[in-house]
């Protein structure tokens, strides 16, 4: 039976692992990065700003001077930006034993990356998507068990894929647009899962969500679209309903660390609604375990992003 009260504490001595963390300069990914790095871990930040980042460094050696950490700039919504990521961690490490995907955007007005992709479904999924294909040799050669987790959100179970319009070039409603890029995280976490048993792999893809924790997050829609009433309602929901980052990150740093778990598990907070509380397995929608959407959606994200997942030839 898995502990219902587990704590950040829990995670041991993490010394000799080697972590990415994506958005690690804030929220949930600063509150990650800070723990594992607190753990001994070497925790790489992957931050669209360095600067931001680098910030984010020094906060951490407040309370863990002999952090090991390092900040290395990716931007999710630019595919080139990716490569020169994986190009630069490859060239300064050897090793990664967890790839947390964790930097996302929600419920933005309607805007474009870099390769022309909807945001939403660019940053959140496909960039991900692109990041963990470029890096998945290195968590193959590396010893031991390695780790890919992906965030994804309570939200997820009011998405669909629009396969007919992905992009939202036709019919564009933020909150939808966000709810499908969570639910593709999960797709794509399960089928990474079910690729790698079938390769024969000892990675694991792990997906989690961290239930309704207070960040920045929540502020950048409403914000970008000018809505007062939006963000003094954000302001208020996050006062009195969130659970802080720091307790909203716990789904993740189990998800990552925690010895009994098994590819293909789903991690939130066991609390109200589970929206707080300590993480615990959890159950997620019919449509998330939808293997022929899964293969569809995995198709099309790799010819619009032109990474290939190719498991069967990967040395290991």
């Amino acid at each position: 039976m898995k502990d219902s009260g587990w704590r950040a504490k829990q995670m041991g001595d993490l010394s000799g692992t080697t972590i990415v963390v994506t958005g690690a300069n804030s929220g949930l990914g600063y509150e990650a990065a800070r723990a594992f790095a607190h753990h001994g871990a070497h925790v790489v930040l992957a931050c669209r700003s360095t600067g931001r980042g680098h910030e984010a460094i020094e906060r951490i050696q407040e309370t863990s001077p002999d952090a090991s950490t390092t900040v290395l700039e990716l931007d999710l919504a630019d595919l080139t930006s990716i490569e020169e990521f994986t190009t630069a961690f490859k060239e300064s490490h050897d090793a990664l034993h967890i790839l947390c995907n964790n930097a996302g955007v929600m419920a933005l007005p309607r805007s474009e990356t870099v390769d022309g992709f909807e945001t939403q479904f660019g940053v959140n999924h496909l960039g991900h998507f692109a990041l963990t294909g470029n890096l998945l040799d290195v968590l193959r050669k590396t010893d031991g068990e390695t780790r890919v987790v992906t965030q994804s959100s309570g939200l997820h179970e009011r998405g669909e894929i629009n396969f007919d319009d992905l992009q939202g070039e036709y019919s564009y409603d933020e909150w939808d647009a966000y709810s499908q890029s969570k639910l593709a995280n999960l797709l794509f976490a399960y089928e990474l899962q079910r690729r790698l048993s079938s390769a024969g792999s000892d990675v694991l893809s792990v997906a989690c969500h961290p239930g309704y924790a207070a960040t920045n997050l929540q502020r950048r829609g409403p914000e970008l679209s000018g809505s007062t009433l939006r963000l003094w309602m954000t302001k208020i929901a996050n006062t009195i309903i969130a659970q802080d980052a720091e307790t909203g990150a716990l789904p993740l740093l189990y998800a990552a660390t925690a010895p009994d778990i098994t590819g293909g598990e789903y991690i939130g907070p066991g609390g109200f609604m589970n929206m707080r509380g300590p993480p615990k397995p959890q159950s997620s929608t019919d449509r998330s375990h939808d293997e022929k959407a899964a293969e569809r959606l995995w198709e099309i994200s790799e010819e619009l992003t032109g990474v290939t997942y190719d498991l069967e030839t990967t040395e290991h």
